[in-house]
């Protein structure tokens, strides 16, 4: 793939970006090397299942051919199950092996998804950031809200909190 720049432009953008000293702003999330490639012995498996696939399709060959030169006709009825179990058998094994190829593929799209999500958060966070500090607002302060007392207790009301009670005036 041939690089168009595109990739550095992104890069110099992200550094270009204005950082307030006043507002702690989690660093960017890096692609951790596990996170690559974590699948390698699944890979393996699959591997593994697809030889033994191709394997039991030689064995049903050299069946079929050590059946029809001993016995003749006579082994063709015996020769067709074999041939649709060991048929089966190794349609199972290609289907095994897909489908851990499957699973390695989503959870690659799992994990790019969750890296460009938190990406996605933490820009959307700077310039929530960047948007309050230009207006002035600062950092808004968070009221601990008080639990409201335990079934039985003096003050507590069975039908839940007043809504009227709940905003502060």
């Amino acid at each position: 793939m041939a690089d168009d720049g595109r990739d550095t432009e992104l890069r110099a953008e992200r550094r270009d970006e204005p950082r307030t000293s006043s507002t702690y702003v989690a660093p960017e999330m890096d692609v951790r090397d596990e996170d690559l490639e974590p699948h390698a012995g699944l890979r393996y498996i699959a591997r593994l299942f697809k030889i033994l696939s191709l394997l039991l399709l030689l064995l049903l060959i050299a069946e079929i051919v050590m059946g029809i030169t001993t016995q003749g006709s006579a082994a063709v009825p015996r020769l067709l199950v074999e041939a649709t179990r060991l048929i089966v058998f190794a349609g199972l094994l290609w289907g095994a092996a897909d489908m851990g190829l499957m699973l390695i593929e989503s959870n690659h799209d799992l994990r790019a998804t969750r890296i460009l999500v938190g990406r996605l958060s933490q820009r959307v966070q700077r310039a929530e950031q960047a948007l309050m500090a230009s207006q002035g607002i600062g950092r808004m302060p968070v009221q601990p809200r008080t639990p409201p007392p335990p079934p039985g207790a003096p003050g507590h009301d069975p039908r839940g909190p007043n809504p009227d009670e709940r905003r502060p005036r």
